[in-house]
Parts: structure tokens; C-alpha cells; sequence
């Protein structure tokens, strides 16, 4: 309000009416100050939407797709930041010992920063996918190579790459919590801190990684293993700025809740997260929204990468793990991201929520024995009680969900499988069918969920069996 504008009028007023007039003008801006304003429009795409909490949504790759205009399309609309798939890894920089080759990965690079894209690097000092002069080398030889290569491929990038995964794979899988037996562990224990101290030299800039897959569940014995590795380098002073989480979720490496506190701790000593490398085995949405959650829960998480535009991009295109199919088509899961990155639904909604499933033959309910939590559980029939135990919420992607996390799951494919609880994980094994004429049938297998022997007491196990139409392999749902 501007009272030079009121003046003319109220010296022919009231000193009343101006009054109110003033006091009508203050209560308006004092509510335009204390009334929430409205939050940030939604976007469209999946790098906007990051970008709106200061975070990126990336993608992995390959130079030789970029003459691929669907790809090429889908790429620069929906991401931020690109990592190559294979054009920055050893064999592709450096074929010959000191004959550094940049085409490939100045192709993906050139592209990614001509659309506006940051670009994370991948990898200088791996086990894998080393040249075979390289893998001919052995002890000092090989530490200065490694050395050598470092210098070689941050020179030629200097000040031009947001992030560097430093070393990529180092720990041995299973539950031993070692170092992987490398040609480059076997040149010392030293070697990672001397790859982060000299690629710290070559490029004060850029941010540091370790970059490691299966180190997703906190309670792993690898994700201890290089918490503690992590730890001991900020101690020390080891230059280490971030931690990069492949998390390549499948039957065998499934998601876990426990994610989210996996980030929260590694973040707690000081390094920046990224989930580096996502794909998830049968893209389940609901999967796909919590690990963006888990990231947007962790104040110091950079940003997502997913491995691959489509699924016939994928290294594993039979999973069809990602949130494009072959034919460029968005998947529910893309859908579940750019909601989650929004702020609004973070899940498919069930079409039903928390219903139980009640035997025909037997009048009792499938339940979750002793309310347990444990993967790997069989179900049973039980007295219908309703508590947590007993409800099943199906979602979109055909998975019935217990407890919020755990899916009923197929433990295999033929007569007498057993029917239990798992951690859900978007594969074919987890999704069900319910028909109606009231089975209810396996996505993967076509089989029947049935009750044991055509038992109706409580404690019949459930299993998988040939569909017979019985009282023991129907179902309602309330």
C-alpha cells in the first residue's frame, strides 16, 4: 500500500474512514506474511524434480547409443547428470601403458555437458576391465601404473567432473569383511588411500569416491567392513569426500529398509552418499520410491544414477530393471520416482489396503506365523483376527504386501513350493494374480496358492500347487 496514493481522497474523509482504511491495508499485509505460501509446482521430469531439493537424478551412458534418437531423447529430458557406462573405465582410457585413448569417453562427455548435464566419472583404479599390460603387472610395477593412470585421466578432466568413483569394488563379497583379492591388493593394503592421495592431488576439485555393490544392508559384513574403511580414512585424513551405493537390488541383493540407515551412517562421519548405479530386479515402484526416499531423507545425499536409459539398455535387459521399456515407455516405477522427488505419493496405492485373505474351504485367514518378520517365513491358515499379521495390502504392481515391506513371495515354480514372506523386491515371484473365480495364481509360476493337503486347521502351511479348482485354493478378501 502506498499512502501517498490515499492522501487526496482522505483529507475529504473521516479521520475515522482513513484509519480503517489503514488498518484494512495493515491486516492484509500482515496476512500476505504469515499465510504459507504455495509449495513449488511439480515437474515433469526426473532431474527437475531432484534438482528442486539441491540433488541430481542421473543416468549411466554408452557412446555408442547416442545415435540412437529415442535414447537420446529420454536421456537429455529426464536427467541431470550422466555417468559413462564403460568409457571411462581402464581399458577404454588407457589401452596401451601410457597411450591414453579419450574418444569414447570425450563422446559421452561432450554430449552430457552440450544438454546441460554435471558428469560423475567411472572408475580410475578397479580389478575389473583392466587392459592386459595391466593385468601382466604385479607389485611395484603395477602400484605406479595405477598411479600413472590416476594422473593420466584426471589431467585430461581437471576441474571438469563433479564426482570421480576413485576405487570401485574393493571388498570381498560374502560374510568376511574383506578386501577382495586383487592384483591391486596384492600390491598392498595401502593402495586404496594412495589412489584417493594421488587423485586428490591430480584434481583438488572434484569430490572423492569409494564406490562399491551389496553394501546396501547395514547389518552386511561388506557394508561394515567399508564403514569401518571409511571411518579410518576420515580419521586419518585420507581424502575421501563420498560414498557411492550401486544398489543393483535383486532376489539375491534385495532392498532392506536399512538402506535409508546405511546412508544415514556412512553420512555421519562426514562423507557425502550416492546411490550410483540403481537398477531393481523387476522395477517393483514401490521399491524404486523408497530408495529416492532414503535419499531424500539423508541431508548429504547427492543425488540417484540410474544404470541404463531402457530396459534393452540395461547389462541386465532379462531383469527389466529400470524405469523406461524398450520401447520408451515410462514404467509405473517412473511414475513412483517422480512422485517420491515431488513430495506427493511416494507408493502405488493399493486397491486394498490391509484386507485379509480368507480360505473358501477353511474360513480361516493366510497368516504370517507368530507375526513374524523374518524373510523366508511360510504362511499358514489361521483364525481370522485381523491384526497386522493377517493384513494384505495389493498394490498396482501385483505384490501382496505384509507389514508394509515384507511380500508374499514364491520360494519356487512348481508343485509344493513354498509360499512365504521376503523383502520386497519387484520380482515376477512376488506378483500375484487374483482371478475371479477366486484363486489367486503366481505371476511366475501359474500356479495355485493352496492350502497344504487340503487342510483347513490352523497351522496348514501354504504352498504353490497345479490349480484343481478346490475349496483349498480359493479366496475372499476382506
Amino acid at each position: 500500500m502506498q499512502l501517498t496514493a490515499l492522501l487526496p481522497r482522505a483529507v475529504r474523509r473521516k479521520a475515522g474512514v482513513l484509519c480503517l482504511v489503514l488498518i484494512v491495508g495493515l491486516l492484509s499485509s500482515l496476512v500476505s506474511l504469515v499465510t504459507p505460501q504455495p509449495a513449488h509446482a511439480a515437474e515433469s521430469t526426473l532431474g527437475a524434480a531432484a534438482k528442486q531439493s539441491g540433488r541430481y537424478f542421473g543416468v549411466a551412458i554408452a557412446s555408442g547409443r547416442l545415435g540412437d534418437s529415442t535414447y537420446t531423447s529420454i536421456a537429455n529430458r529426464e536427467f541431470n547428470s550422466v555417468t559413462a557406462e564403460n568409457e571411462m573405465k581402464i581399458d577404454a582410457t588407457e589401452p596401451q601403458r601410457g597411450q591414453f585413448n579419450f574418444t569414447s569417453a570425450d563422446r559421452v562427455y561432450n554430449w552430457a555437458v552440450q544438454n546441460g548435464k554435471e558428469v560423475r566419472g567411472h572408475t580410475l583404479a578397479w580389478h575389473s576391465q583392466q587392459p592386459s599390460w595391466m593385468q601382466s603387472l604385479s607389485g611395484s610395477a603395477l602400484r605406479q601404473a595405477m598411479i600413472d593412470h590416476i594422473n593420466g585421466v584426471m589431467a585430461h578432466y581437471k576441474g571438469k567432473i563433479a564426482q570421480w568413483d576413485v576405487v570401485n569394488e574393493a571388498f570381498a563379497d560374502g560374510s568376511s569383511g574383506a578386501r577382495r583379492d586383487s592384483n591391486l591388493q596384492r600390491t598392498g593394503n595401502d593402495w586404496i588411500e594412495v589412489a584417493f592421495r594421488t587423485a586428490r592431488a591430480a584434481d583438488p576439485s572434484a569430490k572423492l569416491c569409494y564406490n562399491d555393490y551389496n553394501v546396501e544392508n547395514w547389518t552386511w559384513a561388506k557394508t561394515q567392513a567399508m564403514y569401518n574403511m571409511v571411518k579410518d580414512f576420515k580419521q586419518r585424513g585420507v581424502p575421501i569426500d563420498c560414498v557411492g551405493f550401486q544398489a543393483h537390488f535383486n532376489s539375491g541383493s534385495p532392498y532392506n529398509s536399512n538402506f535409508r540407515t546405511t546412508l544415514q551412517n556412512f553420512a555421519a562421519l562426514g562423507v557425502d552418499v550416492a546411490v550410483t548405479e540403481l537398477d531393481i530386479q523387476g522395477a517393483s515402484p514401490t521399491t524404486y520410491a523408497a530408495v529416492v526416499n532414503d535419499c531424500l531423507a539423508v541431508p548429504r545425499c547427492l543425488g540417484i544414477t540410474v544404470w541404463g536409459v531402457r530396459d534393452s539398455d540395461s547389462w541386465r535387459s532379462g531383469d527389466t530393471p529400470l524405469l523406461f521399456n524398450n520401447d520408451g515407455s515410462k514404467k509405473p516405477a517412473y511414475t513412483a520416482v517422480l512422485n517420491a522427488l515431488n513430495g506427493g505419493s511416494t507408493t502405488p496405492p493399493p486397491t486394498g489396503d490391509g484386507q485379509l485373505i480368507k480360505g473358501v474351504g477353511s474360513g480361516r485367514c493366510v497368516d504370517v506365523p507368530n507375526a513374524a518378520t523374518t524373510d523366508g517365513t511360510q504362511v499358514q491358515l489361521w483364525d481370522c483376527n485381523g491384526r497386522t499379521n493377517q493384513q494384505w495390502a495389493l498394490t498396482d504392481a501385483g505384490e501382496l504386501r505384509v507389514y508394509g515391506n515384507k511380500c508374499l513371495d514364491a520360494a519356487g515354480t512348481g508343485n509344493g513350493a513354498k509360499v512365504q514372506i521376503y523383502s520386497c523386491w519387484g520380482g515376477n515371484n512376488q506378483k500375484w494374480r487374483l482371478n475371479s473365480d477366486g484363486t489367486i495364481t503366481g505371476v511366475q509360476s501359474g500356479l495355485c496358492l493352496d492350502a497344504v493337503g487340503a487342510g483347513t486347521g490352523n497351522g496348514t502351511l501354504i504352498q504353490l500347487y497345479s490349480c484343481s479348482g478346490g475349496s483349498n485354493q480359493r479366496w475372499t478378501r476382506a
